[in-house]
């Protein structure tokens, strides 16, 4: 398989700065190098342009920084598309959630039916009329599954962009009351981390990994890093006690593997600037190779 590697610097979608040299961190802490060593190709084609802050308005405070947000979103969406009708198999790396929105209908353009694997300790389906922050990283599972602004739903020409009996939620624990209502009006899967405690990351995963098949073209991982408890992954944008254990991330990541449906995958909310000798950057790179095939033995 060949590997096209897209960084997408962005921090317009959250409050706290840092993630905007996320993509970095965890090129610098070895990615390409050792998805070589697995023997894949490696196409790093740099970064999507991302306007800083400081040089925008915020706009709504209901939708902070909305119009740069989706002309980046647009752009990667371009890139990913490129990526798959070129035969590669696109990593987006983050940078805030909110490049998922990009990500995600990049993908959907080319297989029209995909599922998605959303591993976070958020749900992200609020929209610009339930969110308590404004801040768009929280808003888009909800915006690809066609709820919220139109400028967000939009994207592409056309909505939603997956179908809700295919998306699942693994290791949610921080929801916000109106979003909750929204995720159960919308019968979205969601397995939080008290499932994970009864269940065990086995049953869980193996469990969101059917949902997400239903769909005929495979589906999309979507890895926050928010998902692991800060112990394990002190370097993120909003940390959330009680996430997964080290080895209960990597067994979802083998199990991902194994079912050999994903078709595409972004890492977000690394933020270096609250990090310790960029651990957090390096646990990503392990769970990415964890999601691509990489054994114990």
């Amino acid at each position: 398989m060949r590997i096209r590697v897209i960084g997408v610097p962005m921090d317009l979608g959250a409050d706290r700065r840092g993630v905007d040299i996320g993509a970095s961190a965890i090129r610098y802490a070895g990615l390409n190098d050792q998805l070589r060593r697995l023997g894949y190709s490696v196409n790093d084609i740099g970064n999507i342009v991302v306007p800083q802050p400081e040089s925008q308005p915020i706009g709504d405070p209901h939708v902070k920084y909305l119009e740069p947000i989706v002309q980046v979103s647009r752009d990667l969406a371009d890139a990913v598309t490129a990526a798959l009708q070129e035969g590669e198999f696109p990593l987006v790396l983050g940078g805030d959630h909110s490049i998922a929105l990009g990500s995600i209908t990049g993908v959907a353009r080319v297989h029209r039916d995909i599922g998605v694997i959303w591993i976070d300790a958020h749900g992200d389906f609020n929209t610009h009329e339930t969110t308590p922050s404004g801040n768009i990283h929280g808003m888009i599972l909800g915006a690809l599954a066609g709820l919220g602004h139109s400028s967000l739903t939009g994207l592409g020409g056309w909505s939603p962009k997956i179908n809700t009996r295919s998306i699942v939620i693994v290791g949610a624990r921080d929801l916000d009351v109106r979003e909750r209502e929204l995720l159960r009006e919308q019968k979205i899967h969601v397995f939080t981390m008290t499932d994970i405690d009864q269940r065990g990351m086995s049953g869980v995963i193996e469990q969101a990994v059917e949902i997400a098949s239903q769909a005929s073209h495979g589906f999309h991982l979507s890895l926050d890093m928010d998902s692991l408890d800060p112990r394990e992954a002190p370097g993120v944008g909003t940390p959330v006690r009680g996430g997964l254990t080290y080895r209960e991330a990597h067994l979802a990541m083998e199990v991902i593997a194994a079912s050999a449906r994903m078709v595409s995958m972004d890492a977000v909310e690394v933020n270096p600037m609250l990090d310790r000798e960029n651990a957090t950057a390096q646990l990503a790179v392990e769970l990415i190779l964890s999601a691509l095939g990489k054994r114990i033995i």
